[in-house]
């Protein structure tokens, strides 16, 4: 199997932790070739991240009609960052890569979409599909009947039980725990450790145990609003 050339998109943490992926795949099977990071933080190109050069602004993409590409980018600043990267850009779906590190549990029959991550120890325990753009950080476990849309970010240790529905752009904290059968809304951002025993609406935070609402986002923000939004995506790139 020839190695396909490969792009991320970002330089911050989570392209540090997509490159760990990465690497870990191709111990198992040569599977991608890294070109390099890009980042449009004029500031870091040049960079050599964990041996991987930053080549330059998000633009470049363009550059390497070959590659396929991985956003990663992951902000409570801007939930929807991945979403407006991707709008900008233009691709076609085939264009992104998925990566799903080899020591996720994925049940047989899950469709995962295309630009998601999983990172070691995530754990799919049933078919379900999960969508596109959507960030999954180590020992998340997503249970049976899950719908999670895309553009979703999960930190490490969520967990949720049966039957939840995740909306788009969604952002769960570490640790936090869903009860089954709820809905956390599209653009909600829930707090580490947060226990939710109950609907959280969109465009909404909520923290503690059990889970209450503390505030609502600002819609007007960019990234808290519509897909078409793009103009805190090149902030987004430069902050990972």
């Amino acid at each position: 199997m020839t190695a396909a050339p490969l792009l991320l998109v970002g330089a911050g943490g989570l392209a540090r932790e997509a490159l760990a992926a990465v690497a870990a795949v191709n111990a198992v099977e040569p599977r991608w070739s890294v070109l390099g990071l890009l980042d449009d933080n004029e500031a870091r190109h040049g960079e050599v991240i964990d041996g991987v050069p930053v080549l330059g602004p998000s633009a470049a993409v363009a550059d390497h009609p070959d590659a396929r590409v991985l956003l990663c980018t992951a902000s409570t600043r801007n939930q929807a960052s991945r979403r407006q990267i991707a709008a900008r850009l233009g691709l076609p779906a085939e264009r992104y890569a998925t990566v799903v590190h080899p020591w996720a549990s994925v049940a047989p029959g899950v469709e995962i979409g295309a630009g998601s991550v999983l990172l070691a120890f995530v754990a799919v325990t049933a078919p379900q599909v999960i969508g596109s753009h959507v960030v999954v950080m180590p020992h998340v476990t997503i249970t049976h009947d899950d719908a999670v849309a895309d553009h979703v970010t999960f930190a490490a240790r969520v967990a949720l039980a049966g039957g939840v529905t995740v909306g788009e752009a969604a952002y769960l904290g570490s640790g936090a725990l869903v009860r089954e059968g709820l809905t956390v809304g599209a653009g909600a951002l829930v707090g580490m450790g947060a226990v939710v025993l109950t609907d959280v609406p969109p465009f909404e935070v909520w923290a503690g145990s059990p889970a209450r609402r503390l505030r609502a986002l600002d819609q007007t923000t960019p990234g808290q609003t519509k897909p078409s939004e793009t103009s805190a995506a090149g902030e987004a790139i430069s902050r990972g």
